[in-house]
């Protein structure tokens, strides 16, 4: 299993846009094989950062998410969403495996 780290840096004015961008994120994922554990917004500290995790039961897999989410329309029109309101600064993204008891 491995699991997606990322950390956004989000315009903390437009944090109402990502929440929805994140919401419509997690059904997508899990639609194309992955496992979404969620977004997490900014609380206290700094308030310009989000992350989100979700699994996959192997990088190849996540591989084909990648391959079906760049065809599928509906992940393009949440990429859109993102674009049209600016609500992403930046990115980066993080492969981890969990390690259970």
């Amino acid at each position: 299993m491995i699991t997606c780290y990322l950390k956004y840096v989000v315009d903390p004015y437009k944090l109402k846009e990502f929440e929805h961008y994140a919401k419509l994120w997690i059904p997508l994922v899990n639609r194309l094989g992955g496992t979404h554990h969620g977004y997490f917004m900014p609380h206290e500290g700094a308030n310009n950062i989000a992350l989100a995790l979700f699994s996959f039961p192997s990088l190849a897999i996540y591989e084909t998410y990648r391959e079906q989410m760049a065809a599928d329309p509906q992940c393009q029109a949440a990429f859109a969403y993102a674009e049209e309101t600016r609500c992403i600064v930046s990115y980066e993204r993080s492969f981890m495996r969990p390690v259970f008891e």
